[in-house]
């Protein structure tokens, strides 16, 4: 079966802001995210990419815009199965202010139960976004052969959605996942399907601590139950 790679877009205005960017337009890379995307050929150098496909949203079409650059005959395609849940009236809210909510202790514990205010439901939000993966990875393996390698560019709680719906884990323990910005993670769908690598930054330098990249990557900034943290 061939493999698919799932690609974090970069960290964003809303990320370092705090804010749950949702599909709220306008919300592009920010500095350190623009280094990400700039880094993503080199990162990907050597792998014979079938093609990628992306989420509609400004933040995955910019990350992906240097990689697009660097290998201009890469198929690319946009698919709005993969794009960002629609939180609804929660879009552009501080995820300070969310906390409070009455609603994000059932986001935490049981997201399986979630249906956001005036948006989508949590379980909406993972068959779709896994679906498209399946239907993708099909298409790919039909017209590209059992060993081809194919990306998706999409975000946070939709790769952590696609990774719990090929491990056979159950919705409500997908908040213990933590796929960082600019991440990938890659899974192949055979019998069973495998997760081959989760998270994959290629940077170990969050776990030094008092650092400037431990601050960045704090727990509490991180560990974001919504959105898929900063």
């Amino acid at each position: 079966m061939p493999t698919l790679l799932l690609l974090r877009h970069g960290r964003t205005t809303a990320n370092s802001a705090g804010l749950l960017a949702g599909r709220a337009p306008g919300v592009a890379l920010d500095a350190y995210g623009s280094s990400q995307a700039a880094a993503l050929p080199d990162r990907l150098a050597g792998i014979p990419l079938a093609l990628a496909v992306h989420s509609p949203l400004q933040r995955c079409a910019e990350t992906l815009a240097p990689l697009r650059e660097r290998r201009p005959g890469l198929p690319v395609h946009a698919d709005e199965r993969v794009t960002e849940c629609d939180y609804g009236a929660w879009t552009n809210r501080s995820l300070a202010d969310l906390a409070d909510e009455p609603l994000m202790a059932t986001v935490r514990t049981q997201p399986s139960a979630v249906t956001f205010p005036g948006g989508e439901s949590m379980r909406a939000m993972q068959a779709r976004v896994a679906d498209a993966a399946r239907d993708w990875d099909a298409r790919v393996a039909a017209e590209h052969g059992p060993d081809a390698v194919w990306l998706m560019c999409t975000h946070g709680d939709n790769i952590k959605a696609v990774t719990a719906d090929a491990l056979g884990l159950p919705l409500d323990l997908f908040q213990r996942l933590a796929p960082h910005p600019a991440s990938i993670t890659a899974i192949r769908y055979g019998t069973p399907p495998l997760l081959l690598r989760f998270g994959d930054t290629g940077d170990l330098a969050e776990f030094v601590p008092r650092t400037e990249a431990a601050r960045r990557d704090a727990a509490e900034a991180t560990e974001t139950p919504v959105g898929g943290g900063a």
